[in-house]
């Protein structure tokens, strides 16, 4: 999709502007007109720019750049769901790099994140781990077919459930979507003078780290030809902290998201990897006592049990009272909103004026442009009931588990779950379609039972209510970003159309590459443990069979750590911003407890970058700070992809590097020289 990107043509590369004499203007003359532009709303500074018809800004160069930009994304945000399943927002990389190449905004973030949850849970490989309910009832192995048909099928409905209520939210309500306002601010900036030589350098900039990144995963993969070979070997705190997985693994993807990421994300992943550790290790030395010792590792049974459950736990816990406080936060300004609405039409008692409040210039333009090109509401009505029918028909095939009624019942409420979570998001910034897809889990779940393969239709259901929930709220943002930079919500929600497209081709096709390239893919302890498909397979379990399936004491710990999550929270709530911003957040303390802190130690390394370079000098830090993190995440992520052909090729590393102790090398100097 294109508008403003045309504009860029019609900078000057030279820090003085040349008039149209040819001429270099004095500076008194440039910082004078400098002062005027400042002056000027946005929209009276591109005034004399035709605004392109919502079938210009849709062109094949986009489409391309934007199938390109999004099959790099789903290789970095495919890396990040099976490892931590932490994930950053990458709109900041995008945008730098489809600054000059006009960026087509693709759902492969949304689409590339059942494969580290819901989907690759109704695996095999998760199921052995879960122990329980692996029959071929509660099992669908990956293939890539059925994984692009399911996303075929449920993946469009949410772009038609939003669409009527684009009005109401960015027009009526002018709801904020700070994620979407920031984008939309980044876009317009580039297409200034200022901007556009700025956004240059920061490309400049990410192409160096880039390549770096590139490079260094190359270097790491290098010399790892062994199974305990490798920079991930280094046991930074000894042979105890290594086992526990708390190292530095020296990871470019885990410090650039720690230059991104929030200083109490990275700090609160590190509280709780300790956290966990001391925890764990308390539970350790019951073996024998809480749990068998004959217990594989994997066993949910035993110590593994404890720490799924435990952070199943802490995510409920934070995921419930997030929940009741964003849908109140909603009921409560949709209520108030409304009333304001009604009270518009009344007059005022004095003159002849009216309670509404005069438009900006830039609102009336915007506003303009925004309804100008109308989508019928018969339109995406239809559209929706279509989906809906169709989905009921191919779903069950599928899914044998999900039944009709399943699904129907699911559609039904959907638009109110979808609107109710684009209004919060609006208000927010925080998406709850991770929660209402747990909500799924278990209703379905529970509804199905576990004697008619309740675990498979609670996850199958969750992918379903999670498509079209999170949508909702991403398409929202979006048309926020278009609300602001005048950019059609016809050529949008087309753009979307076949952004979605691709991402159900492209996102299945890059997972299929990590599953036939690493067959530990999912195990503990390997390369790619996909954390939350256990722990989605895990709440399924829950869900069908209830408290029984829990290990010795494990309840009673997940009660006080539940109502731990719920407490924190309130606390950061209830205390001012000067103190809530040293209080840890309890969704990302529970990450450590599943697969360690072996990434946690790499975002803090990232957070004191960027806290340094802020002291030292805080406005590039601001400016390239961002560019840094992101070619470090893109060098690192897109690795991934030659050395998965490599793993494929069966090509293996040729040297082997290992750290080791003093003793230890001791031990096999001694060894080498007999």
């Amino acid at each position: 999709m294109e508008n403003r990107d045309e504009r860029i043509g019609n900078t000057s590369s030279d820090p003085q502007l040349v008039n149209r004499h040819g001429s270099k203007k004095s500076n008194e003359v440039q910082e004078e007109e400098n002062h005027q532009a400042d002056q000027l709303s946005v929209e009276q500074t591109f005034e004399s720019q035709r605004v392109p018809s919502w079938q210009e800004q849709l062109t094949l160069r986009a489409f391309v750049v934007g199938l390109l930009l999004s099959t790099l994304f789903s290789f970095i945000v495919m890396k990040l769901n099976l490892t931590t399943g932490i994930i950053p927002s990458l709109n900041v990389s995008a945008g730098l790099l489809g600054f000059f190449f006009v960026k087509t905004w693709t759902k492969f973030l949304e689409k590339t994140g059942g494969f580290g949850s819901y989907l690759f849970g109704m695996s095999e490989t998760v199921a052995k781990q879960a122990t329980d309910f692996n029959d071929p009832h509660n099992i669908k192995n990956p293939h890539i077919g059925w994984m692009i048909g399911f996303l075929f099928v449920v993946s469009f409905i949410g772009l038609f459930s939003v669409v009527p209520l684009r009005k109401i939210m960015i027009v009526d309500f002018k709801l904020t979507y700070p994620s979407g306002t920031a984008t939309a601010l980044l876009i317009n900036s580039f297409h200034t003078p200022t901007g556009a030589k700025l956004a240059k350098k920061q490309v400049k900039t990410l192409g160096k780290f880039f390549s770096f990144s590139f490079l260094w995963g190359f270097f790491q993969w290098f010399f790892t030809g062994g199974d305990d070979c490798g920079f991930q070997s280094f046991p930074t705190f000894g042979l105890q902290a290594y086992a526990n997985r708390f190292y530095f693994d020296f990871s470019a993807t885990y410090v650039g998201v720690g230059m991104i990421s929030p200083y109490i994300i990275n700090v609160s992943v590190l509280v709780g990897g300790i956290l966990s550790w001391g925890i764990m290790w308390f539970i350790g030395n019951k073996k024998g006592d809480w749990y068998s010792e004959k217990l594989s590792a994997s066993s949910l049974h035993g110590l593994q049990g404890y720490r799924v459950f435990i952070a199943i736990a802490m995510i409920l816990g934070d995921g419930l009272y997030n929940f009741v406080k964003v849908l109140s936060r909603t009921i409560i300004s949709f209520s108030k909103e409304t009333r304001n609405k009604r009270n518009e039409v009344l007059p005022v008692v004095e003159g002849n004026s009216t309670a509404i409040a005069p438009l900006s210039y830039d609102d009336e333009r915007r506003t303009h442009m925004f309804l100008k090109d109308q989508i019928p509401t018969w339109f995406a009505v239809g559209g929706y009931v279509i989906i809906a029918i169709i989905s009921i028909v191919i779903l069950p095939h599928i899914f044998q588990p999900l039944k009709w009624y399943y699904i129907l019942i699911i559609y039904i409420f959907a638009p109110i779950r979808g609107f109710c979570n684009a209004y919060g998001c609006g208000l927010t910034d925080w998406s709850l379609a991770s929660t209402y897809g747990k909500l799924a889990i278990f209703t379905i779940g529970a509804w199905a039972g576990a004697a008619h393969g309740g675990v498979l239709a609670g996850l199958a259901a969750c992918g379903v209510m999670m498509n079209i929930v999170s949508t909702a709220s991403d398409l929202s943002q979006d048309f926020k970003t278009g609300y602001l930079t005048l950019s059609s919500p016809r050529s949008m929600f087309v753009s979307q159309v076949i952004g979605t497209a691709m991402g159900c081709v492209i996102s299945p096709c890059v997972f299929w590459i990590f599953y036939s390239a690493f067959p530990d893919l999912g195990q503990h302890g390997s390369q790619y443990p996909a954390p939350y498909a256990l722990v989605y397979r895990s709440m399924a379990t829950l869900g069908v069979e209830g408290f029984s399936s829990l290990p010795k004491h494990c309840l009673q710990l997940c009660y006080v750590f539940f109502a731990a999550s719920i407490i924190i929270n309130g606390i950061r709530d209830s205390v001012n911003k000067k103190w809530s911003q040293y209080i840890p957040l309890p969704m990302a303390m529970a990450i450590p407890f599943y697969i360690g802190s072996y990434f946690a130690i790499d975002m803090c390394i990232g957070s004191l970058i960027i806290f340094v370079w802020q002291k030292l000098n805080k406005t590039r830090a601001d400016a390239f700070g961002p560019a840094v993190a992101s070619g470090l995440i893109c060098g690192d992520g897109i690795w991934t992809l030659p050395s998965s052909m490599l793993a494929l090729a069966k090509v293996t590393p040729p040297i082997c590097m290992k750290f080791l102790s003093s003793s230890t090398n001791a031990k096999v100097d001694a060894f080498l020289g007999s």
